[in-house]
């Protein structure tokens, strides 16, 4: 299976409140890279942490992030 990245940040916090976002929507993300930030008390400042879903849900989960 193939994945996307819908949304990248330096904060494991908001990549998190994304994450659960579209999990209380019915979509199936998860954060990656979530490790790099573990050790700087939830930021990051070199490797991005990105949230990512299958690809086959990227269009809907763009289009439920644009409209807020």
């Amino acid at each position: 299976m193939d994945f996307s990245t819908i949304f990248t940040t330096f904060n494991l916090n908001e990549a998190d409140i994304v994450c659960s976002r579209l999990e209380a929507a019915g979509f199936h993300p998860f954060v990656s890279d979530e490790s790099a930030s573990s050790w700087r008390g939830g930021f990051s400042n070199t490797i991005p942490i990105r949230v990512q879903v299958p690809e086959v849900e990227t269009a809907d989960v763009r289009e439920f992030l644009e409209a807020k």
